[in-house]
């Protein structure tokens, strides 16, 4: 398995380097290169990627490009201020073009609570559709939700169908047609016993299209689906969730030094990465009262630690027989698309975890935001990479 992985990459790499000699400034080549991950690049390509930033010619978006493979280039080199500097001004120039509303988000979240209250989803439990198909695996992005949706899909009984739009899509749709101007979440609560269970029926059906084996279950990896656990624990009340959680700075620093493709917008600021964490944790602190039992917590540096009795507890949770195949999840082959997906096809190792202390000068902000959060975590995740 890892020998193919290998063999792609060289192949990826090849048409890379024929690429930047016709177009030395193309800067997201250079990013697509360190995004492979195991890549680490040649000392002349940093000197050639130092050389693009210094063109008065070069678009913005070409220098935030290669901004963030230095920062991956000098990482590598173990020149974490310098990496840091790369890293931090590119997220910088990345900010000042993408739009974040975090006032927005935190109202949109409160919406959501007062609306999915516990009397409102005791009183329509068990009224959706029956289906006990999906397993949600939500999260933020850079937390283990690749590893984990991989160990299941490494069973015999479960398909890997990776991010799917469907449930924010269904989200939006309910009250669309109406004509006094009230929107999701609040048109919900018009909702009769009937449309529930169409819902259900309707995420079912629109899923579909993404599966290509006869499994009984699948996986829905979208990190953001978090805040609508309520409106799905009403539409298909037998879905299983798994929340995949990580340190949050290991977390939040995982973002900062990725460049989505797009998406994700909050992840281009300190601060309001900080936020969005603070408000992640937040709604599923808040589904963990409101629906006990419906959500499982997953922790990376857990998993890291005893991966055996991790792929026992998220089998049990969902209702399956324990298969070695989970354990060996890194010989599954199945198409990753997420930034982990080169680490998701090599066995664990420990040396993702606790990347953050070699950074933790440049993190106080989020000390001073995240560390009532950090205090809550199990020591195993508190202590990682000490």
């Amino acid at each position: 398995m890892y020998s193919k992985l290998w063999e792609t990459n060289l192949a990826a790499l090849k048409s890379y380097r024929r690429a930047i000699k016709i177009k030395p400034d193309f800067g997201e080549v250079y990013w697509s290169m360190a995004n492979l991950k195991i890549f680490q690049f040649e000392k002349e390509e940093v000197s050639a990627m130092l050389q693009q930033l210094e063109q008065d010619s070069l678009s913005k978006s070409e220098e935030i490009h290669f901004r963030f493979a230095l920062g991956k280039a000098f990482e590598d080199k173990k020149d974490y201020e310098q990496a840091w500097h790369y890293y931090h001004t590119g997220n910088q120039e990345q900010r000042a073009i993408v739009d974040h509303y975090p006032v927005e988000m935190e109202m949109r979240h409160s919406q959501l609570k007062q609306v999915f209250n516990k009397k409102f989803l005791k009183e329509h439990a068990d009224v959706g559709y029956g289906a006990e198909d999906p397993i949600l695996i939500v999260g933020l992005p850079r937390s283990g939700s690749t590893l984990v949706e991989q160990i299941l899909a490494s069973h015999s009984q479960v398909e890997g169908t990776s991010e799917l739009p469907v449930l924010g899509r269904l989200s939006e749709s309910i009250g669309q047609y109406r004509t006094d101007g009230i929107k999701y979440p609040e048109a919900a609560k018009d909702l009769r016993n009937k449309d529930w269970r169409a819902y259900g029926q309707q995420y079912i059906q629109e899923t579909q299209r993404h599966r290509v084996t006869d499994k009984p279950f699948f996986t829905d990896k979208l990190p953001n689906n978090f805040p609508q656990v309520g409106l799905l624990s009403l539409i298909l009340p037998n879905a299983k969730v798994i929340n995949a959680r990580r340190h949050p700075f290991d977390s939040c620093l995982g973002s900062y030094k990725q460049l989505f493709s797009k998406g994700q917008n909050f992840t281009y600021d300190m601060l309001d990465l900080a936020h969005y964490y603070q408000q992640y944790d937040a709604m599923m602190k808040y589904w963990q009262e409101v629906l006990p039992g419906k959500v499982l917590d997953v922790h990376y540096e857990e998993t890291v630690d005893d991966v055996e009795s991790q792929v026992r507890s998220i089998l049990d949770f969902c209702g399956l027989p324990f298969e070695q195949n989970c354990v060996d999840f890194h010989q599954t082959e199945r198409a990753v698309k997420t930034a982990s997906s080169e680490q998701v096809r090599q066995p664990i190792y420990t040396g993702a975890l606790g990347t953050w202390r070699r950074y933790e000068k440049y993190l106080d902000l989020w000390q001073e935001q995240l560390g009532d959060i950090i205090d809550e975590l199990p020591e195993v995740s508190r202590n990682a990479g000490l």
